[in-house]
């Protein structure tokens, strides 16, 4: 049964994704971090600002969620074909973005990464209407924020954040009104909270002309982080809603 394979896909995932870094992944995490270090300030800020528009711009504008209409009446492998051709449209986009901006150099990379992070947050938006999932609700937006989160998340964030998934249906039971949520937030603190808990480090590397990725290796390698981490986190609400 599908299900099933899906099952034990999913274990091997949190189970990989929860593993302790080898000494070969430490040592390349001390490397990283000399990196991040010598990182020009403007590529910092660039950076920063970018993950702070896009959370604003996921939960309050409208520009991912126009004509997004959930999929309806499919089952889990209908649903995850969907996806996979999905991602392999968004992986041929991904190749011809990156071959102009690697050939730019970082300067031209530095100003399409904001473009960069809108296409690849449309794609988990795209992914989500294939699962299911209505995101002109916003607590579905502010799951698919948590699903980019998780992507790119610092290591010792990993376990926080799959406990959220895990029990994303009580969290989204206790969500407000749009109006209310989006009235009372703390966009300052809520955004730098979110930025946070994402390894800096693995974003400069997916910048186009940054260290030894350019391009559209850039891209590609986004878009496998991506697409493994959405579809992983939304199988877990489809076996959840399945057990009910």
């Amino acid at each position: 049964m599908y299900e099933d394979q899906v099952a034990e896909e999913l274990v091997r995932w949190k189970r990989r994704l929860m593993k302790r870094p080898s000494m070969t992944g430490r040592y390349t995490k001390g490397i990283q971090a000399k990196m991040n270090k010598m990182v020009p300030e403007k590529i910092h800020t660039v950076v920063t600002a970018s993950i702070k528009n896009m959370v604003h711009a996921t939960l309050v504008g409208s520009e991912y969620t126009l004509q997004k209409q959930p999929e309806q009446a499919l089952s889990l492998k209908e649903r995850e074909e969907k996806v996979r051709s999905l991602t392999s449209t968004y992986k041929r986009t991904a190749a011809l973005e990156g071959a102009g901006t690697g050939a730019g150099g970082i300067l031209l990379g530095m100003v399409d990464f904001p473009l960069l992070l809108s296409i690849k947050m449309k794609y988990l938006f795209d992914t989500a209407s294939a699962y299911g999932y209505d995101v002109r609700d916003y607590r579905e937006r502010l799951f698919v924020l948590l699903l980019f989160q998780l992507a790119f998340a610092r290591e010792d964030k990993r376990e926080g954040l799959i406990y959220r998934i895990e029990n994303w249906e009580e969290e989204r039971l206790r969500l407000p009104e749009k109006e209310e949520y989006l009235n009372h937030v703390d966009w300052k603190e809520f955004q730098l909270d979110y930025r946070d808990y994402i390894d800096l480090a693995k974003m400069f590397q997916l910048i186009p002309g940054f260290g030894a990725i350019v391009g559209a290796v850039a891209n590609y390698r986004f878009l496998d982080v991506l697409s493994e981490t959405a579809m992983n986190g939304y199988r877990i609400r489809w076996l959840a809603d399945e057990h009910e």
